[in-house]
């Protein structure tokens, strides 16, 4: 009789224990792909390679690392002295730089872009920020929280030292999703001079007195508010270009008012833009199945010269004309408010920088 307690009790045990571990496996497989399929390049498509690269950097004294795609026949075409664009992914939070080779699947989705000559062959680099599911939050900027701006710099030096790259402005880009788009467009505004190309996915544009940014000054949050300082940057962006690719959910919880409304603020200071809106939220449903689309935009871009400033829209926006016809009105409306009376943030701003 105890023999046959100890044998149930041991099964018992193993039961328990496997259902623990598929557990595991299931959340772990969850958090890596977000529910997914993990990632394949199609049979008869040649793949690319993705490595992980630990470096020094000046600023990040632990981690200092990145994870590179290098196009099919990479070694051979840089033996034989090509060069490749380059273009940078910054992550956002919760999350890690695994989130675009596992989640956006950006390596398959190069691979295939590149076999039916939709992009030119590129390398794609993915920088490590604070890595966590339940931390992370840099905004990409230099703050009290690390010197994350210059990370993304550090990293740049590091590619065009160690890999067949172009380094040059035009065939350097940075795009990002959410926190990560944000930190896109304020590292590329604030280095015209390195990156020609910069994508938003599902980014914003102003920084608040929170998270990293708590406790700084007002000329510090203007200074990180793409927002607030771009129609300054219009000398810079008139002489050198610049092309922007701004999109974000319909249903998501942002206001679509604020991307219109940057989009033609950026327009206005010379960028060459284009807009959209498509199905989806603020999630990896929308940036996974858009990515194709957004690496294919880079590319076509990296192969002329930035030009003239143009403006495009995808989805339900308005044009330019009609943007500035509504937020003319706008500032009438912030105005005319009196001391006491509940206004948008937006508008204290406004009213703040014309008393």
């Amino acid at each position: 009789m105890p023999v046959r307690r100890g044998i149930v009790a041991l099964v018992v045990v193993g039961w328990l224990a496997a259902g623990l571990g598929g557990a595991y496996l299931y959340v772990q497989r969850y958090v890596d792909y977000r529910g997914f399929p993990k990632p394949a390049t199609p049979n008869g498509v040649a793949k690319g390679t993705v490595r992980e690269v630990r470096f020094h950097s000046s600023v990040v004294s632990r981690g200092a690392r990145y994870l590179a795609y290098l196009p099919p026949g990479y070694a051979q075409e840089a033996a034989r002295g090509r060069r490749f664009p380059v273009l940078y992914l910054l992550h956002g939070v919760p999350g890690t730089f695994t989130v675009f080779t596992n989640v956006a699947q950006a390596h398959v989705a190069a691979n295939v872009l590149i076999a039916r000559h939709r992009m030119p062959p590129m390398i794609l680099v993915m920088p490590a920020g604070l890595q966590g599911t339940l931390q992370g939050d840099t905004e990409w900027a230099n703050t009290r929280a690390g010197r994350w701006e210059d990370f993304v710099l550090d990293v740049v030096r590091d590619v065009d030292h160690r890999f067949a790259t172009r380094a040059d402005r035009r065939h350097r880009g940075i795009v990002g999703d959410s926190e990560g788009a944000y930190g896109a467009v304020n590292i590329a505004l604030h280095h015209l001079d390195a990156f020609s190309v910069v994508e938003s996915w599902g980014g914003y544009f102003t920084q608040t007195p929170t998270g990293v940014f708590h406790g700084a000054s007002a000329a510090q949050l203007r200074a990180n508010s793409p927002a607030d300082y771009v129609a300054s940057l219009a000398p810079q962006i008139h002489r050198l270009g610049l092309r922007a690719w701004l999109y974000q959910g319909r249903t998501d919880t942002a206001d679509p008012a604020t991307l219109r409304s940057f989009a033609a603020q950026l327009h206005g200071a010379g960028a060459t833009v284009r807009l959209g809106f498509f199905p989806g939220g603020h999630d990896w449903g929308l940036y996974r199945a858009r990515t194709p689309q957004m690496l294919a935009a880079a590319g076509r871009w990296f192969s002329h010269a930035p030009g003239r400033a143009g403006f495009s829209a995808t989805g339900r926006s308005l044009s330019v004309a009609q943007l500035q016809r509504i937020q003319a009105h706008r500032r009438r409306k912030c105005l005319a408010l009196r001391p006491g009376q509940r206004m948008a943030p937006a508008c204290r701003r406004y009213r703040a920088r014309h008393r």
